[in-house]
């Protein structure tokens, strides 16, 4: 089996490179040019802000979808094609967003849209009852997951992952769960917790009352005496039913975790008892057909799907695992056996199994993962190029179709409880920075998560990369570098 990743990365290497970034000030763009780029898109896409505007007042902030948010206005996007994403304007963007990361494939590939339209013709997209796309995409999954014996289809990760802690914590009898810090696991009660930075805990727990986190413990991400520590205290207190993690690190891989990480992890939670849970959104079926866990060789107890298995289409998320784990979600009842509580009525729709089960398929049948692989190597390695010659401190690094260019480090800041106000300010000019570096992407037509994070898909030849990293140019060619003048 082939998966993306052609070559780990140096994780060391990594952040020696992001610690002399984050010890300047933000290296931002020069203000003249950002000006221009603000300018020209007030006036290329005047109809998206123009519908925005009129979104906020039917709309919270204007969007209904986070990755939406975009400085210094949200776009709208009209068609996807492939690479390219084309707003109400007419413009074209080479698409790094990728939906977030789902369409390995890139954006609404013929081969899977000509069978979901059958499959909408003959049934529609939803009957409440049982179709054989349900069989269908669980064998396909189970075949190729190594660690993944049964399945459970959901609507989204989110619920995937409130289902899987619900059945460790059924299964093992003991109530902690142990995540990473900094890592995104959904946006349930119990899991906003630490998100984007580690040590932050609840800093965007707002309504949701402290008993819900009661339970919700972090590890310092990539350090494994960490881990032991909070499994070694938890287990005086009553234990820990799971601990969950992203296997290639926290945020998709932002903070990558060494290459033996996960076996060590395996290793502790067996040592303690615990479940280990793989949160494979991003990973599952981009990484490789066998996922994370088939390119690290470790099995986790239970596996969180979302995205990808729905091909990107709507209600992409489930549970897959070992059979006497799974089969604790078993619909219906059954008399003297407790189980673990699942719903949703449009979970494992016809129109979402199939979608999934014919984009799995076309994802085996072109290789999709590796080559995408490839296209985010090229493109991770132009960039390096461009920073070196420039003489830029930013920092790019991918794991395999992942790939992070680092030019603010906004999600690396360290907390300092004794200097808040500090850390605070700080988070804010990285922010704002990384706010501007993606409004300068999106004006050179480049469309990027956050303006930090770039999937790449089998849509991208080489020929795409190539014009990317000339507009990437355009915009590293921009930089004050007024801050970097003492070290040149």
């Amino acid at each position: 089996m082939s998966y993306a990743i052609s070559q780990y990365p140096d994780v060391k290497e990594i952040y020696r490179k992001i610690d002399r970034l984050m010890a300047l000030p933000p290296v931002l763009i020069r203000r003249d040019a950002l000006n221009e780029y603000l300018e020209k898109l007030n006036t290329q896409c005047a109809q998206s802000k123009a519908m925005i505007t009129e979104a906020k007042d039917y709309i919270p902030g204007g969007v209904q979808h986070n990755l939406s948010f975009n400085y210094p206005f949200p776009l709208v996007m009209d068609r996807a094609e492939g690479p390219y994403l084309y707003d109400l304007d007419g413009n074209r963007y080479i698409d790094f967003l990728q939906a977030g990361g789902p369409t390995v494939l890139g954006s609404n590939p013929p081969a899977v849209l000509e069978q979901v339209i059958d499959l909408l013709r003959k049934c529609g997209p939803v009957t409440g009852l049982f179709h054989e796309f349900e069989l269908k995409i669980a064998k396909e999954i189970s075949k190729h997951m190594p660690a993944v014996e049964m399945f459970r289809m959901l609507g989204s990760g989110t619920e995937s992952v409130m289902a899987a802690i619900r059945v460790a914590r059924l299964a093992t009898g003991k109530k902690y769960i142990i995540k990473m810090g900094g890592a995104y696991h959904g946006w349930s009660d119990q899991m906003v917790y630490s998100l984007k930075l580690p040590r932050s805990r609840r800093f965007e727990a707002h309504g949701i009352p402290r008993v819900c986190t009661k339970y919700t413990v972090e590890a310092a991400p990539n350090d494994i005496a960490s881990l032991e520590r909070k499994l070694f205290f938890n287990r005086l207190h009553g234990g820990t039913a799971a601990v969950l993690v992203e296997p290639v690190g926290p945020e998709s891989g932002t903070r990558p975790v060494d290459h033996e990480h996960n076996e060590q992890v395996r290793r502790l939670c067996d040592k303690y008892g615990a479940l280990l849970i793989f949160d494979e959104v991003v990973t599952g079926f981009r990484v490789g057909l066998g996922g994370a866990q088939g390119y690290f060789g470790v099995r986790p107890d239970l596996t969180i799907f979302g995205k990808v298995v729905a091909g990107g289409y709507p209600s992409a998320g489930g549970v897959g695992g070992r059979r006497d784990l799974i089969q604790r979600m078993a619909a219906g009842l059954e008399s003297g056996k407790k189980r673990a509580y699942v719903g949703g009525t449009l979970a494992a729709n016809p129109l979402s199994a199939a979608a999934g089960y014919f984009t799995i398929q076309e994802i085996a049948a072109t290789d999709a993962c590796k080559k995408a692989g490839l296209a985010g190597d090229r493109l991770t390695e132009g960039l390096n190029r461009l920073i070196e010659s420039l003489k830029l401190p930013f920092v790019a690094y991918n794991q395999g179709s992942i790939c992070h260019l680092e030019t603010v480090g906004g999600m690396f800041i360290r907390l300092e409880y004794l200097h808040i106000l500090r850390v605070l300010k700080e988070i804010k000019a990285r922010k704002l920075g990384m706010e501007e570096y993606g409004a300068a992407y999106t004006a050179e037509g480049i469309i990027s998560l956050a303006g930090s994070r770039l999937y790449t898909s089998l849509a991208d030849t080489d020929d795409v990369i190539d014009d990317a990293l000339g507009r990437f140019e355009k915009v590293f060619n921009k930089v004050d570098r007024s801050v970097l003048t003492g070290e040149q």
